[in-house]
């Protein structure tokens, strides 16, 4: 999927009249918030079911997802920063959507660094759920800062019909993989809950 959708970005797509072929970073820049966002959205949902019942699992899947989502914040405010210079002439500036959505990614990376100064497991877990469900808050700010205040980055655009297929068929290459990495992830929790688990009972036996 992703080969046939770089087929269409760079050689069916025509360029942008205003910015040329430059506008082409907005398939990968747009969906990479997207995907960000959903991921970070089912991180907070799973927070929020670890919180009512108290199963690791639920924080397994978070912690799980919420790597990911870190993955696609960083390549989404990147790929906007390089798009930000060629357009406007500057790296970076502070208004509201820039400053929000770094924030939002420093959020995320706190709490994978939160994550790893907690050795107990459900303590651990309990106060990372709390902590994805405050980082959270962070979203809606960034989804509305260009609604609600004046800001550097432009408003919504209206694209034609071939663009917005392009663009969702790119999004949909990047959930998919989204979704293999958080599998993978997944996986590679609960072997090491099961690990630290079993290193947990044979130093109980040894006391014992």
């Amino acid at each position: 999927m992703f080969v046939r959708n770089l087929y269409l970005i760079f050689m069916v797509m025509p360029d942008e009249a205003n910015q040329g072929m430059i506008y082409r970073l907005l398939y990968f820049h747009v969906p990479a918030w997207w995907t960000a966002f959903l991921a970070v959205g089912l991180s907070a949902i799973f927070s929020g079911l670890y919180l009512a019942r108290r199963n690791l699992r639920y924080d397994a899947i978070a912690v799980s997802v919420t790597e990911v989502a870190l993955v696609f914040l960083t390549m989404g405010i990147t790929l906007g920063s390089i798009w930000g210079r060629i357009i406007w002439g500057v790296w970076w500036v502070w208004d509201a959507r820039l400053t929000s959505a770094l924030i939002c990614v420093l959020l995320y990376a706190g709490y994978l660094m939160l994550r790893r100064a907690i050795e107990e497991p459900a303590q651990r877990a309990r106060i990372s759920a709390v902590f994805s469900l405050f980082a959270f808050a962070d979203v809606p700010i960034v989804w509305y800062s260009i609604r609600w205040w004046r800001t550097q980055h432009p408003q919504p655009m209206q694209l034609p019909p071939e663009m917005w297929r392009t663009l969702l068929w790119n999004w949909l290459g990047m959930a998919l993989l989204t979704a293999a990495l958080v599998l993978i992830r997944l996986d590679q929790e609960e072997t090491d809950r099961k690990v630290q688990s079993m290193r947990h009972q044979a130093q109980f036996v040894l006391r014992s």
